[in-house]
């Protein structure tokens, strides 16, 4: 039943990001160009995200348990660091030169455009090449468990996003074009 639920709220979401415009990367990347002929719209598509979430997480979290699982999964860790702070510029950056983000770029396969597969090729392999350095780092063994990949790789995305995508008109130049 586990599986089930986690199917069908990873299809929810799904739906969500295409009907909300997110899967369409021209439209990211002029709700990102608040310099130029900016488009606000996906702002309402977030914000109207945050509101379900906001509501949803205090509702599940008064309950003694959740549906399927012991307890609940919640992060506790709020610090900030270097790594998230670089990882963090890193992903939006990759965001804004290729227009997508991991969820997505995933639900964007469908389409069967190449750059998307590119995309989503170079920020596998961005993952793939972050824990295979950070195992070594941290303690020289593979971080590979039973249950699979533990951990993303927001900054190794990032880097192969910018490396991969296609080079963007400066910011306003798509106004100016449309203006003449």
């Amino acid at each position: 039943m586990k599986s089930v639920v986690a199917f069908v709220s990873g299809l929810l979401f799904a739906l969500g990001l295409g009907i909300g415009g997110m899967t369409k990367p021209e439209k990211v990347v002029a709700f990102l160009d608040v310099a130029g002929d900016w488009d606000p719209s996906l702002a309402f598509v977030m914000g109207g995200a945050l509101l379900v979430y906001f509501v949803v997480q205090r509702v599940a979290l008064a309950r003694p348990q959740p549906l399927f699982d012991r307890t609940f999964h919640v992060p506790n860790r709020r610090d900030i660091d270097a790594r998230l702070v670089v990882g963090s510029l890193l992903f939006g950056a990759g965001w804004g030169l290729g227009g997508y983000c991991p969820g997505p770029a995933l639900v964007s396969l469908a389409s069967g455009r190449a750059s998307v597969g590119v995309f989503v090729a170079a920020m596998l392999a961005g993952m793939w090449i972050f824990q295979h350095w950070n195992a070594r780092r941290v303690s020289g063994r593979s971080v590979m468990t039973r249950r699979g990949r533990r951990g993303a790789c927001a900054p190794c995305v990032g880097v192969f996003l910018v490396l991969t995508s296609k080079r963007r008109r400066p910011v306003g130049a798509h106004a100016a074009q449309r203006g003449s």
